[in-house]
């Protein structure tokens, strides 16, 4: 049976991809006084160089500022002005400060889950930003455990299910992504509840993961608690 219920945090309890994306056309609108690169060029641009530093600043707002800085002084040969660079680190100083509203129906989904199964939080990111989010979040007393990681990744699971000494087929996970919540945790044989967002992180998009038998997807958080109840019923 499904014993252990993981949601994921950024863009499945709360908003959060919306005020990456404005910082992103903002930087875009800085870039533009200075090279004459598409909007997508600008993009491509910066994502590469934030795949590039994921190893070393991890992923978040910071991580993000600290990549934007870099590839605008690349793309400009050195000529961004300081007060540019100061625009792009209040970029990333409103991304910290951004509200954090609960997705529709979250709250009662995850309560209804927590009424038959124990429930974690499983998020990654920048461990103040993400400290701050679930404090404010009013859900952080439905979970028995909240976990902060650099990766979602299978060592990660792995590790979580050696602690809570409980094999991967006991173990579902809920998340808006493929690639971080619902991919590794199938590949070690768990279930996974895909619940997409409207919006998703480049370096969060998989083209070749097959869904199988083991996920199943909700178009929004009033599915969760009846997939769930299917997969517990099909791991009994």
């Amino acid at each position: 049976m499904i014993d252990l219920v993981g949601f994921d945090g950024d863009d499945t309890l709360w908003r959060s991809q919306e005020f990456y994306d404005d910082a992103q056309a903002a930087f875009e609108g800085i870039l533009g006084r200075y090279v004459d690169l598409t909007a997508d060029g600008l993009r491509a641009s910066l994502l590469a160089t934030e795949r590039g530093n994921i190893a070393l600043f991890g992923y978040g707002a910071k991580g993000m500022a600290l990549s934007m800085i870099e590839s605008a002084i690349e793309l400009t040969d050195g000529r961004i002005e300081a007060r540019d660079i100061h625009r792009i680190v209040r970029l990333a100083k409103d991304v910290l400060s951004h509200p954090v509203d609960l997705l529709p129906g979250i709250r009662e989904a995850v309560e209804a889950v927590a009424a038959h199964h124990r429930v974690v939080l499983i998020t990654k990111g920048d461990l103040f930003h993400q400290e701050a989010k679930v404090a404010r979040c009013g859900l952080a007393d439905i979970f028995h455990r909240i976990e902060i990681v650099s990766e979602k990744d299978t060592a990660t699971y792995t590790r979580l299910f050696r602690e809570f000494e409980l094999t991967p087929d006991r173990f579902a996970m809920v998340g808006n992504s493929l690639k971080s919540d619902i991919a590794p945790v199938v590949a070690l044989g768990g279930w996974g509840v895909y619940m997409p967002y409207h919006s998703t992180w480049a370096h969060e998009m998989v083209a070749d993961f097959a869904m199988g038998d083991r996920v199943i997807e909700v178009a929004g958080a009033e599915g969760i608690p009846a997939a769930i109840a299917t997969m517990h019923g099909h791991a009994l």
